[in-house]
């Protein structure tokens, strides 16, 4: 059996045409995100027809561990998968990229040197820091690709967190960093580090994402975005934004839960606790 690299699945390829599209609103990738820390809810994802998945470890409980087994669980399917590191840190990166992931997203990147940091940990010597442990590493199938560290690069991606307002001063000097692929940039974090917590849709944040975009746009990288709402994931779609996290895992499953239960409580609240048909005037479905 032979193995080989695949760099068609890193966000670097599937953007390849990301600068010639950006701003015009045209074949943004849609994901979403995967917050619980299961392998089967990722498969399920997975399947859901997205373009990506954002594999969460910085808030959500994943371990090296789990990650690997959604990771696992999503390969069979065409969905790109990326990874969230907790933290810009060496001995994480080389972890990560160890146990076989290949797009990885760093959180929390404030500045050109912070950047110039990910990018060496990702990178084997003499271009940058990352330890050779790839006859024990999932990424080389243990040694079973002989040109894994002379094309290793070929098969990482490296994305970077806008999630700040200093980082949003500094955005032009973080894309010129080489080995930056792409921005992704944070609304929720940039909101709190502003002065408006929990106010994503403040026209001064929108107006800090959409600065980043340009950016971007101007730099010929891709950026992308999270943006739950539908109509501020359209607005960044058509300021440029070429991958966009629309939704996740545990808010689909909270929010088709509480409505559920609510449909099925206002009905026999209003019939006396007998279950009659919906309120919307459909019978819910039997099993």
């Amino acid at each position: 059996m032979s193995f080989r690299l695949e760099p068609e699945r890193t966000f670097r390829h599937a953007l390849a045409d990301g600068a010639a599209n950006a701003g015009q609103g045209r074949g943004a990738k849609i994901g979403l995100w995967v917050c619980s820390g299961s392998a089967l809810v990722a498969e399920i994802m997975a399947g859901s027809g997205a373009d990506w998945l954002l594999i969460d470890a910085e808030h959500s409980p994943n371990s090296l561990e789990s990650v690997l087994a959604q990771l696992q669980a999503v390969y069979g399917y065409s969905v790109l998968p990326m990874v969230r590191l907790p933290w810009n840190d060496a001995v994480l990166i080389k972890q990560y990229l160890d146990l076989g992931a290949q797009n990885l997203l760093i959180p929390m990147v404030n500045d050109a040197e912070q950047a110039r940091a990910a990018v060496a940990a990702v990178r084997y010597p003499p271009h940058g820091v990352r330890g050779v442990g790839s006859a024990l590493a999932r990424a080389a199938r243990w040694n079973r690709i002989p040109d894994y560290l002379a094309r290793a690069n070929e098969t990482i991606s490296l994305a970077v967190q806008i999630e700040t307002a200093e980082a949003v001063a500094n955005v032009e000097e973080i894309l010129a960093v080489d080995g930056i692929d792409a921005i992704f940039i944070g609304p929720s974090d940039l909101a709190a580090s502003m002065g408006y917590l929990g106010q994503q849709e403040h026209p001064e944040v929108i107006s800090a994402v959409e600065r980043c975009l340009a950016a971007a746009h101007g730099a010929g990288k891709p950026a992308g975005v999270n943006a739950f709402v539908e109509a501020t994931a359209r607005r960044y779609i058509d300021a440029g934004a070429r991958f966009v996290l629309v939704g996740a895992d545990v808010s689909i499953l909270a929010r088709s839960s509480e409505e559920l239960a609510a449909r099925f409580t206002r009905v026999q609240a209003a019939d006396g606790g007998k279950v009659t048909e919906a309120d919307d005037g459909e019978r819910p479905p039997s099993y």
